[in-house]
């Protein structure tokens, strides 16, 4: 069979747009799309949302992943938690000031307020910038997605629906948090603004939002029963706000 009667697949169209697609295919994708213009179309519009993408988020794309969100993670942190307790107590007495160095410790250490967002942060910067792989698991499998993430959570992760904010669910994926496995979700609006939601368990049983900013994103952070939440998104306080009362008004409703 000759390769041009070969229908264009949805996976060479994205290949076409971010220039992976083998020279030898190009121009049966190029033919394929003066015929139909509705892939022309999609393929132009995913083209201008990836120059915005990469017009914002330039600068953080090329940064390495995070050290608290590689994966190892979840497997080593109790144990590395629990020698750094012990070496911090060891050096505490030998400076022969243990209450001093306690009191000392708890009032520098990061809150869960900042490691919530600052993880929470990451993955939003992190993942943002992706065209093709932004997610594991794509948002037109919601019920899987959802049971796929409960499961390895293990509390009830519910993707609320923020149509209504104009968002669509893009997918999520498998995070490590600061107490186990995370989970992340993420939304996009027609314009390609997108917006996240991560969830972790925490020691906190339930606090009020709280609002953090890095650079040119802001993040929402609150907990309740024993979970954290951080929407995070653009610079644009109250729009960011709305959404995330929005997620916080559904995850009530759904008992997640």
């Amino acid at each position: 069979m000759n390769e041009r009667n070969i229908p264009v697949t949805e996976d060479e169209l994205h290949a076409f747009v971010d220039g992976e697609l083998p020279a030898e295919r190009r121009a049966d994708v190029e033919a394929w799309l003066a015929a139909h213009p509705e892939d022309a179309e999609r393929v132009q519009s995913w083209r201008t949302m990836a120059e915005l993408l990469h017009a914002r988020y330039d600068g953080v794309a090329q940064e390495p992943v995070p050290a608290r969100l590689e994966l190892e993670r979840l497997e080593r942190r109790p144990r590395q938690w629990l020698y750094g307790a012990v070496a911090a107590t060891l050096a505490a007495f030998v400076a022969g000031g243990t209450a001093g160095w306690v009191a000392h410790g708890a009032a520098n250490a990061p809150s869960t307020f900042q490691n919530f967002t600052a993880d929470a942060l990451d993955a939003h910067r992190l993942y943002v910038v992706e065209v093709r792989h932004p997610v594991e698991v794509g948002g037109n499998e919601r019920d899987h997605l959802q049971a796929w993430l409960t499961r390895r959570c293990g509390w009830t992760v519910f993707a609320p629906n923020l149509e209504a904010s104009g968002l669509k669910l893009v997918g999520g994926r498998l995070l490590p948090g600061p107490n186990g496995p995370a989970s992340f979700l993420m939304y996009e609006g027609a314009s390609g603004e997108r917006y996240t939601i991560y969830t972790a368990k925490t020691e906190n049983g339930a606090t009020q939002m709280r609002y953090a900013k890095t650079d040119k994103d802001g993040a929402l952070f609150w907990a309740e029963r024993g979970v954290g939440y951080v929407v995070s998104g653009g610079g644009d306080r109250d729009r960011l706000t709305k959404v995330a009362q929005a997620v916080y008004d559904q995850a009530e409703k759904n008992g997640g």
